[in-house]
């Protein structure tokens, strides 16, 4: 597909209904796109299932690894799935123009008719033209407590203690490098500026005496899966 033809797309979601007829409340049609495990699909698969989050269907699974376990899980509940090989380029490139692996998803989520698009573990980062044809419809959890703006380089926990904001790869070893004692996860809307959207949800999570990275993470993930759903609640 030419960049051309991709950066004529509009971002739009259209339901058929039927002449003289009311038009049946339509699902929030969600894209989730994955990199490896895909625990936070599990656990937006499952809200579905069992009725937390009704109002709901997944569309369309894209993951940009044919290794990652989530595209079973997503294969196990029968939904769409496909696999993207995703083209790396040097660290700041394309920044400022769409990549042709995102004129891809582009077209995908316009197929796919997809309202929100849910970033569940996703390792890429997308560029700003992208992100500026879905403002607030794409999401990201982040194992760090974020400024409740986006900006910011400090988190006022509860206590009313500041602690450091955690972005990027291996936020919970930063949280246990700097010696806080609580961290938590924030789902939060995804802008250009890596881990500096506002936030939608989020929740403090204590550090343990012994937490390794693998520990925390883990304790940290068992919050996402709730965050995740509550997040998306918030949209229906």
């Amino acid at each position: 597909m030419s960049k051309e033809r991709a950066q004529s797309f509009e971002w739009k979601v259209m339901h058929e209904s039927t002449p003289g007829r009311s038009a049946p409340a339509q699902k929030l049609r969600l894209g989730v796109l994955i990199s490896g495990s895909g625990t936070n699909l599990q656990a937006i698969i499952d809200a579905i299932e069992d009725g937390r989050l009704s109002g709901v269907e997944i569309a369309l699974v894209i993951s940009n690894s044919a290794q990652a376990t989530g595209i079973q899980r997503a294969l196990k509940h029968r939904l769409p799935v496909i696999y993207l090989p995703w083209r790396t380029f040097p660290v700041g490139a394309f920044l400022s123009e769409m990549t042709p692996n995102e004129a891809q998803v582009t077209a995908l989520l316009q197929l796919f008719r997809v309202d929100l698009v849910v970033l569940a573990g996703w390792m890429r980062i997308l560029s700003a033209p992208f992100l500026e044809r879905l403002t607030e419809r794409v999401i990201n959890i982040h194992p760090a407590l974020l400024p409740r703006e986006g900006a910011g380089d400090t988190y006022t926990l509860s206590n009313g203690e500041q602690i450091p904001v955690f972005r990027g790869m291996h936020a919970a070893q930063m949280a246990l490098d700097a010696g806080v004692s609580i961290t938590g996860s924030s789902v939060h809307y995804v802008t250009p500026i890596v881990d500096a959207g506002p936030v939608i949800c989020q929740r403090e999570v204590a550090i343990e005496p012994g937490d390794t990275e693998d520990s925390l993470q883990e304790r940290l993930k068992l919050v996402e899966h709730e965050l995740i759903v509550e997040a998306i609640r918030r949209f229906c």
